[in-house]
């Protein structure tokens, strides 16, 4: 288990040459501290211990380094939930580490779970392509150790996580060993949203890289879109992410006829549909285009095949380079074409309960200075109405794009 040597509890400790610790805490969305050498950690205490650190090694004062080991940083209310860990490091002869009573042959990754609300969206930016950034270079054969372990969330990703790591996750929280590793790598590596940049990767990972690893862990058969021939008979297939409460269409039956007109074969994906990620990814990747109002559901993009299309209905509010960013800036970068329908002040329900002169369409981007004021207009507070015919003309480029007669 999680490469211990032989496979089972040990009472020696490591020997080691002098370890090293550096530290990296110049980025706005993480934290990062890796150790290599003698390294040794204790869940209950949440303690990493570096013994006998070499002098070229990060340090403080006190010998103590603090992290919270969860991507997002800069959100002070988000981080405060994130359980701290402590890493300490000792001068040969100084200091005597608890003793190894499980030794492991691997590396480890330790990272939060952090306070998971269940989107998707989230799962995947925050999470998921942090991990596999930061961990798939080892091929499986690395130890993943979690702190605010929640049950949901590894049990939702344990396809992912299984295929990240062959030794199945440790509680960092109720761990009450120390387990010797010759590695230790504390928090995981972000990017940019819902991406990666080759550049900062150690081994050049791309966003087509890894929707190539996501075929893999859910067996998705199709791995490109290609024209579909008309004369054959069959039609290209949309999918369609319905929301509920916030951002929803008013008018969705209205858009799935008219999609269906134009001559897609169109799939409306509900909540309870996409609540199942391996169910639903297949049934995504059977689709050349993706279609829905900015929200989590559109992260569902990442099982389209390559060069499939997302069309992000933006809503009204300038909120295109919030919506952009989050989903439009990633998509070529994993292969995929990307289109925008920006919803204008006739096509959105503030309309029925703000008057005109409101700074809801008087000054949209007086709002977005406050995020809870963007937040209670523009993502929480609207519906959608789609114009159809000009929803029509959009779909019916899309599908000109994709066949072929």
């Amino acid at each position: 288990m999680g490469g211990q040597i032989d496979g089972f509890l040990q009472n020696s400790d490591v020997a080691a040459p002098r370890s090293k610790l550096t530290c990296n805490f110049s980025s706005r969305h993480m934290d990062i501290c890796a150790m290599e050498g003698d390294i040794r950690m204790h869940g209950k205490s949440t303690t990493v211990y570096v013994v006998a650190a070499s002098n070229d090694s990060y340090w403080t004062e006190n010998g103590t380094v603090t992290i919270r080991p969860f991507p997002r940083k800069h959100e002070v209310s988000t981080m405060a939930k994130v359980r701290e860990v402590t890493i300490r490091s000792s001068a040969p002869v100084v200091t005597t580490p608890p003793r190894c009573t499980v030794t492991h042959n691997v590396p480890a990754v330790v990272f939060s779970t952090g306070p998971d609300s269940g989107n998707f969206f989230h799962g995947m930016s925050d999470m998921v392509i942090p991990l596999y950034i930061t961990t798939r270079e080892y091929d499986g054969c690395v130890q993943l150790v979690v702190t605010d372990y929640n049950h949901k969330w590894i049990s939702r990703y344990q396809d992912v996580l299984a295929a990240l790591s062959i030794y199945p996750v440790i509680d960092f929280d109720t761990d009450d060993v120390v387990r010797c590793f010759p590695s230790v790598h504390v928090g995981i590596e972000y990017h940019n949203t819902l991406g990666i940049k080759p550049a900062l990767s150690r081994n050049g990972y791309t966003g087509m890289d890894f929707l190539g690893f996501l075929r893999s862990v859910y067996s998705l058969k199709r791995p490109w879109v290609t024209p579909v021939n008309l004369r054959s008979g069959q039609r290209p297939r949309l999918v369609m992410i319905l929301r509920q409460h916030s951002r929803a269409l008013t008018n969705e039956a209205e858009a799935i006829t008219a999609a269906t007109e134009v001559g897609f074969e169109v799939v409306a994906a509900g909540t309870e549909v996409v609540k199942d990620i391996a169910q639903f990814a297949q049934v995504v990747n059977t689709c050349d285009v993706i279609v829905g109002v900015h929200g989590a559901g559109l992260t569902n993009m990442v099982f389209l095949p390559h060069n499939g299309t997302v069309v992000q209905i933006i809503p009204w509010g300038k909120m295109k380079w919030p919506c952009w960013e989050t989903f439009g800036s990633p998509a070529p970068n994993m292969g995929l074409r990307y289109v925008e329908y920006e919803a204008t002040a006739e096509e959105t329900t503030l309309k029925d309960v703000y008057p005109r002169d409101h700074a809801v369409f008087a000054d949209p981007l007086s709002l977005h200075k406050s995020f809870d004021d963007m937040y209670k207009y523009f993502l929480n507070g609207q519906n959608v109405t789609l114009d159809i015919d000009r929803f029509t003309g959009v779909i019916k480029q899309i599908y000109q794009s994709i066949t072929i007669t």
